[in-house]
């Protein structure tokens, strides 16, 4: 299970039916829904979520890549959870799942996605491998956006995303506040549409429903993580 960051009894909120529906949308939008297959390497995207760890381990342990590297230095929202940064405690996470340390390498000092796979690249290579498919490991609403960052920097890689299997309410169980989860859902589907515009990513079609549902979930005010554009 998502290990997200814990929000008191007191600050949670309520979404409406619709609100939730159109979230769940853009939550599916999010997963690329690729077949998993055994990679050269994984990289695991730093973030407020030990999920990533565990969904790595797992997919370690189904002999999908022999080696992963955590990627992840600190940020405001992981600081007090990670305090010696997120890869660190991905590591002894994976570890405490049973990845053996010689599988794992740790990259401590990315700060958002672009830095996560091209510092991960230079570390790759410094090992002297060869990657020619890579299995991309991030939060579940994340996938799209990670691919898409990953096509842009390593354009000559085979991409594969990952994540836990988790339904949206389940993720929303685990963080514990449905708007901040519904937040993140739309500051990611942001940057899926304004990143290429900066050439941080390539483009990612949107289907009509899905920007629907974007909209109005930002005219409902769900717009805390937004990025000023």
């Amino acid at each position: 299970m998502s290990q997200g960051v814990p929000v008191p009894e007191h600050v949670q909120h309520q979404i409406t039916d619709e609100q939730f529906h159109d979230a769940t949308l853009i939550w599916n939008y999010h997963q690329m829904g690729h077949e998993l297959q055994r990679c050269s390497a994984a990289i695991g995207l730093g973030s407020h979520d030990l999920g990533v760890a565990t969904a790595a381990a797992d997919l370690y342990r189904a002999g999908l890549f022999p080696v992963v590297v955590f990627s992840g230095g600190n940020s405001p929202t992981t600081r007090a959870r990670f305090p010696r940064g997120e890869a660190v405690h991905y590591r002894e996470h994976a570890l405490g799942l049973g990845v053996p340390d010689e599988a794992i390498l740790v990259e401590p000092k990315a700060a958002n996605t672009g830095q996560n796979i091209t510092f991960a690249r230079e570390l790759l290579a410094d090992t002297g491998m060869e990657v020619e498919s890579l299995l991309l490991i991030s939060k579940p609403y994340m996938e799209r956006r990670s691919y898409a960052t990953c096509r842009k920097l390593w354009p000559g890689v085979e991409v594969v995303c990952a994540s836990e299997p988790l339904q949206l309410d389940d993720y929303i169980k685990s963080i514990g506040d449905e708007k901040l989860v519904v937040d993140m859902l739309v500051g990611d589907l942001q940057r899926v549409i304004e990143y290429p515009k900066l050439g941080f990513a390539v483009e990612q079609d949107v289907p009509g429903d899905v920007h629907d549902a974007y909209e109005r979930l930002l005219r409902a005010g769900f717009d805390s993580r937004l990025i000023a554009t």
